[in-house]
């Protein structure tokens, strides 16, 4: 059974990252989309937090190996199905806005710890915010 993934940080194309955890073969890119929400710059990387006010803007895969893959993101991502409170990031389906309008859902890593001064990403868009476009 196939599952939809949304990307919206360093996971997606341009960054090493994803290629480092040995799943872009396991990845079919689908398209830009988004989801709602708030999207934050931590410096190394960003933090998106579920929402109605706003947009975060990201990329859309498919994967036909979802715990392999969900599996690998997990571990990057400091999430920890057994212990939820003490993760980094807390995976979750949220509704997602795929090219072409429709709307289905995809695994999501929302941000799990505090904010603290983190200035928010208008835009909702970190590719656009650290590349200045």
């Amino acid at each position: 059974m196939s599952e939809l993934i949304f990307f919206y940080g360093t996971l997606m194309a341009g960054f090493a990252r994803r290629r480092r955890a040995g799943i872009d073969d396991k990845l079919t890119y689908m398209g830009r989309g988004q989801i709602r929400g708030q999207l934050f710059d931590l410096g190394l990387y960003p933090a998106a937090v579920p929402g109605s006010d706003g947009t975060v803007w990201g990329e859309v895969y498919r994967t036909d190996a979802p715990d392999e893959v969900l599996r690998a993101l997990d571990d990057i991502e400091g999430y920890r199905a057994d212990d939820p409170d003490k993760s980094l990031y807390m995976r979750q389906l949220a509704d997602v806005v795929l090219p072409g309008g429709h709307t289905d859902r995809a695994w999501v890593y929302f941000y799990n710890a505090p904010l603290g001064q983190a200035p928010l990403i208008a835009s909702g868009d970190y590719l656009a915010h650290v590349t200045g476009k």
